[in-house]
């Protein structure tokens, strides 16, 4: 029953007062991204939905117009160069993410679910399909984004989108959407192009204690 209406219920009910009251913080932010550099405000771009169909994600622009726009951030040679100064607080902070509440509006998103991957990651897509995590809504959120977010590995982060599957229930959305404010709040698992950075922190570490 939870995951057939009230998820959607909740989502609808939290995004249409979301776009409420976050209405002026958008208008500022808005304001802040025109002021800052040249370009429209939000970004739109294909990602994977439900059943692995597309749809137009909406963010707040980070990044330079000139910037490569269906290349993943960690695949861009020097990824920092391309963010602009507000897109950089942006990112840290995650406020980019919030033009998704319209995402979870009009049904293509879910406030807690994997997140979606673009069009052309086809090497997530087809993680994902192992675990049936490509058969419900992405997320604004979810369990892999409190668990390493951008450090972790595609084979990690699509196992933890599984376990997500496994276990969706009110109270686990409820894990996942508390325990992504603690995550923002200590900006956790911000890497700018950091894809496998847990790993490789991991094996630096070996590396040094083997050289001691």
């Amino acid at each position: 029953m939870y995951k057939h209406f009230f998820k959607r219920f909740i989502d609808l009910f939290l995004s249409f007062f979301g776009i409420i009251f976050l209405a002026i913080p958008m208008l500022i932010i808005a304001i802040a991204i025109k002021c800052d550099s040249k370009g429209p405000v939000f970004f739109k771009q294909k990602r994977v939905g439900i059943h692995k169909k597309l749809f137009p994600i909406l963010k707040f622009r980070t990044m330079r117009t000139d910037t490569p726009h269906d290349a993943p951030t960690h695949e861009l040679s020097d990824p920092k160069k391309w963010i602009t100064k507000v897109g950089g607080f942006l990112r840290k902070t995650s406020l980019d993410e919030l033009p998704q509440i319209f995402n979870i509006f009009v049904g293509q998103m879910s406030i807690i679910g994997p997140r979606p991957a673009l069009w052309n990651q086809d090497d997530l897509v087809a993680e994902r399909d192992k675990y049936g995590a490509n058969d419900i809504k992405p997320g604004l959120t979810g369990w892999a984004q409190i668990n390493g977010r951008d450090e972790l590995e595609i084979p990690v982060k699509a196992k933890l989108d599984g376990e997500y599957v496994e276990k969706m229930s009110f109270g686990f959305d409820c894990k996942c959407f508390f325990g992504t404010i603690t995550s923002v709040l200590k900006h956790d698992g911000v890497v700018e192009g950091g894809t496998g950075e847990m790993k490789r922190e991991a094996e630096e570490k070996e590396k040094e204690a083997a050289e001691k």
